[in-house]
């Protein structure tokens, strides 16, 4: 009977997993600290407000912000804290399961939809900035990027052999084209509040 299939990972995605699901999980917490207090006192000024662009209490309050029926910033300190202790698990030597690769991928390519959608919500329909849900955006994209590359360079996800020259160019370009994939964001950030942001200078 052939024994499940296990894959080793280096330390490096270790690490990855670790820090990112605990920055999120602290960000996600930041923000669910301050959606209790504006519930306790609706006068209360969250930390996050920083300027009419910047700031996170229309997002709280938004449906948007509460999509299933509950605060978002939830979903984030349970995924999180799931991803961190994958993380720790895979420094402290453990072998994760094929299955379980394949489960973080899935979890991390339904978190990119829904950053994706979220940051499209922020830019043009909220028109604000959460710089908390920002963090989250941002290592949630590293995330998805590089466990799916780690998926497929370890043959967790199969790649057919006509396509290996171009998963080794990936691999080796990779922090070029996840810097591109910011890049994009951040100028629909600018573009979209350009009139504030030139407002500065």
């Amino acid at each position: 009977m052939t024994p499940p299939y296990t894959a080793g990972a280096d330390r490096r995605i270790g690490w990855l997993l670790a820090l990112t699901g605990v920055i999120g999980w602290l960000a996600s917490l930041r923000l669910a600290i301050d959606d209790w207090l504006v519930l306790k006192d609706p006068s209360y000024q969250p930390t996050c407000n920083i300027s009419p662009v910047v700031g996170c209490s229309n997002t709280m309050a938004s449906w948007q912000g509460n999509l299933f029926g509950f605060p978002n910033m939830l979903l984030g300190l349970g995924a999180f804290a799931a991803v961190a202790a994958l993380g720790i698990a895979v420094l402290a030597g453990a072998r994760l399961h094929r299955v379980l690769w394949l489960a973080l991928n899935a979890g991390t390519l339904v978190g990119i939809g829904f950053a994706h959608w979220l940051i499209f919500q922020s830019l043009y329909e909220l028109n604000r900035l959460c710089p908390y849900c920002g963090v989250v955006w941002v290592i949630t994209i590293a995330l998805f990027w590089y466990v799916t590359l780690h998926n497929l360079k370890h043959g967790i996800i199969p790649v057919p052999a006509r396509g290996r020259g171009l998963l080794n160019l990936v691999l080796e370009s990779h922090w070029l084209l996840l810097a591109a994939w910011y890049g994009v964001i951040v100028m629909l950030v600018l573009t979209r509040f350009w009139s504030y942001w030139s407002s500065l200078l």
